[in-house]
């Protein structure tokens, strides 16, 4: 072999060595955020109970303490869970989080992709619970308005685009810009035949206001002190520091494959 083609070779496994150490370091970046991000969004459970009852009647929109009314199609215990994907699918991600929670949209904009192709391919479901945390934490009711607008965003079948459109759009946590309804419309648009008079209406009256108060007591219930919270099954992913979209498929490839 010439000396010209052992050098050319040389070059190109350390080209191929130094790539896969920028990856690794992007990879260690990403759970470095996410985990360091989910530190925001934390339970104060000391408090938590008293400002909720305190900022449960400061909108001027529906009430959230009368009978709460289940977003179509909704699943599981109470009708809590609102889910994507078949349920013939042989792995189901569960999902607790909150609209207004920056380690919340860190999640969905790191996992995304990879959540889409999985649920896309019929090999992964997703329940999405939805929580206020935030509106207890640093007050206001953006939590909850965007949980209420999400269901309505159900009952017309386009809960998910909805669901990726206000992440893309979540306003800074100490902004309780989802609070205000004519931005969660001006959002739906952002969605085809989502801004319709019925989806306003459920807006406006916080038709399902009363049913997220009552998935945010489930997640109190749960023991849960942190969004995102994520299970594959039973296993809690968000708390493996390994976590990356590869893992996370590679776990769902062999959940269907048994």
């Amino acid at each position: 072999m010439s000396e010209k083609n052992r050098d050319g070779k040389r070059t190109a496994r350390e080209r191929l060595a130094v790539e896969r150490e920028k990856q690794k370091a992007a990879d260690k970046r990403r759970r470095a955020l996410i985990v360091g991000a989910s530190v925001v969004c934390v339970l104060a459970l000391a408090t938590v109970v008293g400002i909720l009852a305190a900022n449960a009647g400061k909108s001027g929109k529906g009430s959230a303490s009368g009978p709460a009314v289940v977003p179509s199609g909704a699943k599981g215990k109470d009708g809590l869970a609102i889910p994507v994907g078949k349920d013939s699918a042989k792995a189901t991600l569960t999902v607790w989080e909150d609209f207004r929670c920056p380690a919340c949209k860190l999640f969905e904009t790191v996992y995304r992709p990879t959540i889409h192709e999985l649920v896309d391919a019929g090999k992964l479901r997703v329940d999405y619970h939805l929580v206020t945390l935030i509106d207890g934490n640093l007050r206001g009711t953006g939590s909850r308005d965007a949980a209420n607008a999400a269901a309505c965003a159900q009952d017309a079948g386009k809960f998910w685009p909805y669901h990726d459109v206000l992440y893309q759009n979540q306003p800074h946590e100490t902004q309780d810009s989802f609070s205000d309804s004519a931005k969660l419309i001006e959002l739906a648009g952002k969605v085809g035949g989502l801004d319709t008079p019925e989806f306003q209406k459920c807006v406006k009256d916080g038709t399902h206001n009363s049913w997220v108060v009552k998935s945010n007591a489930a997640f109190q219930t749960g023991g849960f002190t942190g969004t995102p919270t994520v299970f594959l099954g039973d296993k809690k992913i968000s708390a493996d520091r390994t976590m990356i979209p590869a893992k996370l498929k590679q776990m769902v490839e062999a959940a269907n494959k048994g």
